[in-house]
């Protein structure tokens, strides 16, 4: 079974961790599944760091060579994919594995601002509206790029996070 890829943005360095404390909570309560999370913050000076859930990081876990490339590819040099050759062309195959295309990456990048913080779930399942109910306290908060949902789990995805 393949695992879905959401990332969120938010404009602020906080509500991402809050956010992914929310989805742990989740899953101790089966609602939620996560296979990985890692949670990124670009400070005020520019730098972005990478916080892995580390007790997700579990046998199977998709590790940090994983998060390191697709953060290295979003957020840090573009060329950083041309540098890194034949390792780039199998992580980048991942990549669209999980529905996650270079004008994805464009567009998380172009909105991650110094003083923002983004959130990286990698979900094997989910019950859905139990999910979106509990997440309900980060309605307007963040701005929702999702890859491998269908349709309209992704449309409830945003209602429910982008909405004021």
């Amino acid at each position: 079974m393949m695992s879905t890829l959401v990332a969120i943005v938010f404009d602020d360095p906080t509500t991402a961790f809050e956010m992914r404390t929310s989805l742990l909570k989740m899953q101790k309560e089966h609602l939620i599944d996560l296979e990985d999370s890692v949670v990124v913050t670009k400070t005020e000076s520019g730098k972005t760091k990478l916080d892995q859930a580390t007790n997700l990081t579990a046998a199977g876990a998709i590790g940090g060579g994983f998060w390191g490339m697709l953060i290295g590819m979003i957020f840090l040099n573009p060329l950083l994919g041309a540098a890194v050759g034949a390792t780039a062309g199998a992580v980048t195959g991942k990549f669209t594995d999980i529905g996650l295309s270079n004008q994805m990456m464009k567009d998380i990048a172009a909105s991650f601002k110094p003083g923002s913080s983004a959130l990286f779930v990698l979900v094997r399942r989910a019950t859905v509206d139990k999910v979106l109910e509990g997440l309900k306290e980060f309605a307007g908060r963040g701005k929702v790029y999702q890859t491998s949902l269908d349709k309209d789990t992704e449309q409830t995805l945003r209602e429910a996070l982008e909405a004021a």
